[in-house]
């Protein structure tokens, strides 16, 4: 349905401010990111870019903003180090963006509706933590790690909490301190004391922050020359001194790289860890869209697809749907797409026009924007209300939050996986089958949907039944008995005459699954 102008001005009222909020979250991940995967700076802002416009465009998410993951670094890092050259990596990147269409003309989306809401969850609290986890090095100055990093081992060779620690105490920076303090006791403020009228009710507290972050370091250099803060502290674009050399930014393929083996398996890792990543936060995101609408997931693939092909073209690092810019998009109260293709128009438009002043916004203030995103998806009432939903809900909740936090966020998705298995498993272990006798009468009901583990339970069962007695089998509360347990019956009716056993069965489950009982036998109705 198209929408009518007045519902795109209501749009574009509530998508310009998120917007803005999701270029500053994106900015140091985009650099961060393409530092910790060992590729050119630029590369990183054009996944960012790309990811926008080109994935903003063609996804049918009206939340979900796609670029450059964490997720992926240490897989990009290892390719780019096996390639002869960073352009033959970009190949890889437009390869992986084919077989994602694949995927999609395969309807492999289907597999993120099978993850369990506990997981899905516990995905959102674990990247909270993790967020704040490690951005209080860089409020408090110390910017060891990468800012795009998320992995619990660190380049600096100790982990998430080592690099905390060393933050706190030794390695602080007295101006970075005052900055990130500051932004963030005004973030939340602002969150809770916000103009509901006026214009000021359309200015994004980010946006407010990046420049209390600006100033602020300005006014240290005149009043506390020594507390303010230099270039390693603050963010860090690549400024180039014409058109020309912006252009020259860009990276071309060099499609000699088809036919090198390395390219197609680096291209296939890339495809099926992307495509996870990205079927995952969608998914996540449609959790926690105010309006609960459903993404199409097997469209997603081909929007993210199209999105690696045109960044490796432009020599981007590959893309997927990013659940922290995500997030921050839907806390922002964006209402559609428009706001992730907006934001890509603003990092372009930046990146292209002022550099330099990019190059003013000191790491701690956004490190504070990041914190507070990071306090949203993870807090306390989150885990409270999943112990209220019981050790089925909580325990795989929380061993998806501990898994990710200390490894990282695809092997911790999987260990997540894992355990929730485990407990729809002993879900199914649980008796399904009752039996009662009274007198001759006796009666053998499935509770629920039989499957091949309720095999044995169902011989039991039916080893009760004694000889001469009436035997009610009721199947009317399932709607699927597998084969394995319709022979047992079958078996078990056929010798129900040679023990002078009368058999009625209820249900229809006879049409709805396998066959019971072909031909008429004695002793046997149907009801």
């Amino acid at each position: 349905m198209v929408p009518t102008s007045r519902s795109f001005m209501a749009n574009l009222r509530a998508d310009v401010p998120a917007s803005i909020v999701v270029a500053l979250v994106a900015l140091p991940l985009c650099l961060g990111i393409a530092l910790a995967s060992g590729a050119p700076l630029f590369s990183g802002l054009i996944a960012g870019i790309v990811g926008g416009l080109v994935v903003g465009f063609v996804s049918k998410s009206p939340l979900s903003v796609s670029g450059p993951a964490a997720g992926l670094t240490v897989i990009v890092l290892e390719a780019i180090e096996r390639m002869p050259s960073y352009q033959i990596f970009l190949v890889a990147v437009m390869l992986a963006g084919v077989l994602q269409l694949g995927f999609s003309f395969t309807r492999a989306g289907i597999l993120a509706e099978f993850v369990p809401s506990s997981v899905i969850t516990g995905m959102l609290a674990a990247i909270g933590l993790i967020l704040i986890l490690k951005q209080v090095p860089h409020l408090v100055g110390y910017d060891g790690d990468f800012e795009g990093s998320f992995e619990f081992a660190t380049a600096s060779g100790g982990n998430t909490f080592t690099d905390l620690w060393t933050s706190v105490t030794s390695d602080v920076t007295p101006g970075a301190i005052v900055i990130g303090v500051v932004c963030l006791l005004f973030l939340f403020t602002w969150d809770a004391y916000r103009p509901k009228q006026g214009p000021l009710r359309f200015v994004p507290g980010p946006l407010l922050v990046v420049v209390i972050g600006v100033v602020g370091n300005a006014l240290l250099g005149a009043t506390v020359p020594g507390w303010q803060l230099g270039a390693k502290h603050l963010v860090q674009v690549p400024v180039a001194g014409s058109p020309a050399e912006f252009v020259g930014l860009f990276r071309m393929p060099d499609f000699s790289g088809l036919t090198m083996g390395v390219v197609w398996t680096s291209a296939v890792t890339l495809a099926i860890v992307a495509s996870l990543e990205s079927l995952l936060s969608v998914k996540a995101v449609d959790e926690i869209d105010p309006r609960r609408r459903t993404t199409d997931k097997n469209w997603e693939l081909m929007a993210q697809g199209s999105g690696n092909i045109v960044s490796g073209l432009l020599g981007g690092l590959p893309v997927t749907s990013v659940i922290v810019r995500s997030s921050a998009n839907v806390d922002a109260g964006a209402e559609s797409k428009l706001s992730a293709m907006l934001h890509a128009l603003w990092l372009l438009l930046s990146v292209a026009l002022i550099p330099v002043m990019l190059n003013l916004i000191p790491l701690s203030a956004l490190a504070a924007v990041l914190i507070a995103t990071g306090y949203k998806l993870t807090k306390p009432k989150l885990f409270t209300e999943r112990f209220k939903q019981g050790w089925t809900q909580f325990v795989p909740f929380v061993a998806t939050v501990l898994a990710i936090l200390f490894t990282d966020l695809l092997i911790g998705i999987l260990i997540g996986l894992a355990v929730g298995f485990v407990f729809v498993v002993a879900r199914n272990f649980r008796t399904a089958i009752t039996f009662a006798c009274e007198g001759e009468d006796c009666l053998i009901r499935a509770r629920r949907n039989l499957y091949f583990i309720h095999k044995y339970e169902l011989q039991q069962q039916l080893a009760r039944v004694p000889d001469g007695a009436n035997l009610l089998i009721d199947l009317s509360s399932t709607s699927y008995v597998d084969l394995d347990n319709v022979d047992i019956i079958n078996a078990f009716i056929k010798g129900a005459a040679y023990r002078d056993i009368d058999v009625i069965v209820r249900g229809d489950i006879a049409e709805r699954s396998a066959p019971l009982i072909n031909a008429p036998i004695a002793g046997v109705r149907f009801a």
